[in-house]
């Protein structure tokens, strides 16, 4: 990225095309060779409540700019590292295709584009659209198992069919489970009035997920999580943004108070990335139509790149 009008213009936030970071857009997908792929799923019909996550890998790209000065990467006092500097590489690949009203055909789309991502040796980072787009994301990792899916989420996910409906927003977690590739879920966050029935608690945990609420999270620490998340597997980490506290993510289709606080997560997700190897994120549930000040976007925004760059490092 260049920076200053000696070096080819003045490549201020708010100038330019809002890509993820200013990062460069990849419209020729076989050209890809890069570390990280941005991909955008801006698919909502999934929703249950308040719909407006279709707009979030927009949203969220437009916040990213704010953290995308051309200092050639971020330094972070507090570690002494700098994360994010010339020697890693980002690139949006835009949107996977999106096809109204059709789950079925939006879904297979996703996961082709993340298929693709993988073929290429990138790491997959999707911005969501609502979390049922975790399902196509997941099973694009058929035959690269074992993986352990960390979530993030006030909600279990774990329906497995309501009204005839198994792969929207509510069914996300349970479909993963189903993979054989997937050997186990840590489900983090859980709280309060759920989705999701009591049964389907114990259907979770006779698949083997972990379930924990924010208060338990908390208690156990996050030098405690690290030893309760196994360490012999590859991570994928989905995280909807409203595991985190209304308070600082207003911006999303179901809230919920009691949430997480972004250190939290971001302590535990890097202490992850500099143990094992992460190999895929999405993060989705931004319904920016309900963002006061544009919060919810800057705080996906903001823990995405820093992740990035922790999981980079680490490498």
């Amino acid at each position: 990225m260049t920076h200053g009008q000696d070096k080819g213009g003045i490549n201020l936030p708010f100038t330019g095309i809002a890509t993820f970071g200013k990062s460069p857009y990849l419209a020729d997908w076989e050209a890809l060779d890069a570390d990280v792929a941005i991909l955008g799923a801006p698919f909502d019909f999934g929703t249950q409540f308040r719909a407006g996550a279709r707009f979030g890998p927009r949203s969220i790209r437009g916040a990213s700019t704010l953290f995308s000065f051309g200092h050639a990467g971020a330094y972070d006092h507090e570690d002494d590292v700098t994360y994010l500097g010339p020697e890693t590489s980002i690139v949006d690949l835009g949107d996977a295709d999106i096809i109204h009203t059709d789950t079925d055909g939006s879904h297979a789309n996703i996961e082709a584009a993340v298929r693709f991502i993988l073929s290429k040796g990138a790491l997959p980072v999707v911005l969501g659209g609502d979390h049922s787009v975790h399902i196509p994301c997941i099973r694009a990792y058929e035959g690269r198992g074992p993986i352990h899916v960390v979530q993030i989420d006030a909600h279990l996910d774990f329906v497995d069919e309501r009204h005839g409906v198994r792969h929207g927003h509510g069914n996300a977690l349970r479909r993963a489970a189903e993979q054989d590739h997937v050997s186990g879920i840590s489900q983090l966050g859980i709280r309060n009035v759920s989705s999701t029935a009591k049964e389907g608690y114990e259907a979770a945990r006779a698949m083997g997920t972990d379930i924990l609420s924010v208060r338990q999270v908390r208690a156990i620490g996050v030098e405690g999580m690290l030893k309760r998340i196994p360490a012999d597997v590859d991570l994928y980490f989905t995280i909807d943004i409203d595991g985190f506290d209304p308070s600082i993510a207003p911006g999303t289709g179901t809230p919920s108070h009691g949430g997480f606080l972004y250190y939290e997560v971001l302590e535990l997700l890097a202490g992850l990335a500099a143990r094992q190897r992460v190999v895929g994120i999405d993060l989705v549930e931004v319904a920016p139509d309900h963002d006061a000040g544009d919060v919810t976007s800057v705080l996906a925004a903001q823990l995405l790149l820093n992740l990035i760059g922790r999981i980079l490092h680490a490498r």
